[in-house]
């Protein structure tokens, strides 16, 4: 005369894999690396990209050591961003996918640029 408790490994539904509804919103992020690929045929799209990641790159470096430098005592913890950042890019390229070159290449091109931003803010304060 209980509440009889609901087995879940006798569940039908337990073995089930359930997969995600596809929306259009889902797919059209999924594709939009796809997409951005078969833009960047052309030299100078390509160029272009990657030459604004390198410069976004930088413009973050820099941005970066003039807020921890005003602030003055979040220095360390500025430092352990830098180079957390700068590490998960590495690993990142390491455990990529060879499809994924673009994406790899403007990743790249970013942290260069980040670290070119760090080294010139840093050689302003000798």
């Amino acid at each position: 005369m209980g509440i009889t408790e609901l087995n879940p490994a006798s569940s039908p539904e337990s073995n089930a894999v359930r997969r995600l509804q596809s929306t259009r919103l889902q797919n059209n992020v999924g594709q939009a690396i796809q997409r951005l690929d078969q833009w960047a045929l052309n030299p100078w799209r390509k160029l272009s990209l990657l030459s604004l990641s390198g410069l976004i790159g930088f413009l973050i470096g820099s941005a970066i050591t003039s807020v921890a430098g005003v602030l003055g005592q979040m220095d360390p913890v500025a430092a352990l961003l830098v180079v957390l950042g700068a590490e998960l890019t590495i690993r990142r390229r390491r455990s990529s996918e060879p499809s994924l070159k673009l994406l790899q290449q403007l990743l790249d091109l970013g942290r260069i640029g980040f670290l070119y931003g760090l080294f010139l803010e840093g050689f302003k304060l000798i």
